[in-house]
């Protein structure tokens, strides 16, 4: 038999290496060294990233155990065994008894949902834009029959159909679409792999992108867009500052204004308020006074009445009216140099006569003639031709 080795890899990095050769016999001290080895190393054939296991995880496939007889089987597997090359039973997790050489633990099936790394693919949008894409697919085995008979190695199919499904899904939207849209795509991508992944007795859990890649040039116009949409987003800031700064001014503007025209309203309505007011009481004030001096014009007129009833009153009335035409021609001298007199001012008989006959024009109760007096006939307005017999008359009734 050749040379085995098993190389184990400590966490500092450190390497150890152990030979066994065929036949050789093994100390009991090497093999407890080698076992408590395994606990704290890992295999240097499980190095690497997420993509390294998953690799592994489809290459691997089917995995497979010896049958003890007495067989354990651990929580979160399934372990489909075969008697005489057909399937037999479908072990759950627990114990089992199998019958050497009869009975065959041909696939072990890990039912526990696990993360299955997708390499970056190349692709081209719909607007001829090349980009690499990366995604992680979620599955999960939920029919160990399906997943033993139904595809020779159903990871590596899936895996397969998700490149290209991916890139399918790609080729029908933009580069925009995908940088925005990336829960649809992922649907859509998840959709294609669960109605394929059906029959291999696999469940997609989700799919998710996790880098979009495109090349240089594209990169550098995204840039240079990028740059111009937050130049632009910046101008428009500013002009919208702007013009909201401008309309708060004149609104401003505007509101003072009107809050000065309505001030001035207040005060053209107070002062003509006030204005009324006034006119109304000097109205009111003239009112009074004129009702005053009619009443008291009415008392006068009234005693002047009685008075010329009495004896002697019409010679003291005449005599009245003679001294206030004398007083009227005197203010008429001071006034003005241009007078108006009768054709006989000193004629004081036909100055009495227009009196008396002023007076009796004047409508109103005719007092009892006296004794030794005659009625002089009333006239509608004195004038100059008759003065010789207003004063004949008034000499005859003197």
């Amino acid at each position: 038999m050749s040379l085995a080795t098993l190389a184990l890899r400590r966490g500092n990095g450190q390497v150890l290496m152990r030979s066994m050769v065929a036949g050789a016999p093994i100390k009991a001290s090497t093999s407890v060294t080698a076992m408590r080895a395994m606990s704290s190393y890992s295999l240097d054939s499980f190095r690497g990233g997420s993509g390294g296991m998953s690799s592994i995880e489809s290459t691997q496939w089917p995995m497979t155990k010896l049958n003890t007889i007495f067989n354990i089987v651990p929580q979160g597997e399934l372990h489909v065994v075969e008697r005489l090359g057909k399937l037999n039973s479908i072990e759950d997790s627990g114990w089992f008894l199998a019958i050497p050489f009869l009975d065959r633990i041909a696939y072990i099936i890990d039912v526990r949902e696990r993360a299955m790394d997708i390499q970056p693919q190349a692709a081209i949008t719909r607007d001829n834009v090349s980009v690499e894409v990366s995604g992680n697919l979620f599955i999960r085995f939920n029919d160990p029959e399906r997943a033993a008979y139904g595809a020779k190695n159903p990871l590596y199919s899936v895996i397969q159909h998700a490149q290209s499904a991916m890139r399918a899904a790609i080729g029908e939207m933009e580069l925009d679409e995908i940088l925005h849209g990336r829960a649809k795509l992922n649907a859509l991508i998840k959709g294609t792999l669960q109605e394929a992944s059906s029959p291999w007795g696999i469940e997609i859990r989700r799919y998710e992108i996790t880098e979009i890649t495109p090349d240089e040039q594209i990169r550098l116009a995204m840039d240079k867009q990028a740059a111009a949409e937050r130049s632009r987003r910046e101008q428009v800031l500013r002009a919208t500052a702007d013009k909201e700064r401008a309309q708060l001014t004149s609104e401003g503007v505007k509101i003072s204004l009107q809050n000065e025209s309505e001030g001035n309203l207040i005060r053209v309505r107070n002062e003509a308020d006030a204005t009324k007011t006034q006119l109304l009481k000097e109205a009111e004030g003239k009112a009074e006074a004129i009702k005053l001096l009619a009443v008291a014009q009415a008392q006068a007129l009234a005693k002047i009445a009685a008075e010329l009833q009495k004896a002697g009153g019409a010679d003291a009335a005449q005599l009245a009216l003679a001294r206030d035409y004398v007083a009227m021609y005197g203010e008429m001298g001071k006034e003005s140099n241009t007078m108006i007199f009768n054709d006989r001012p000193a004629d004081m008989s036909s100055l009495l006569a227009q009196a008396v006959a002023a007076m009796k024009a004047v409508p109103g109760p005719t007092p009892p003639p006296g004794p030794g007096t005659i009625d002089v006939p009333a006239v509608a307005a004195p004038d100059v031709d008759t003065a010789d017999a207003d004063t004949a008359a008034l000499e005859k009734t003197n």
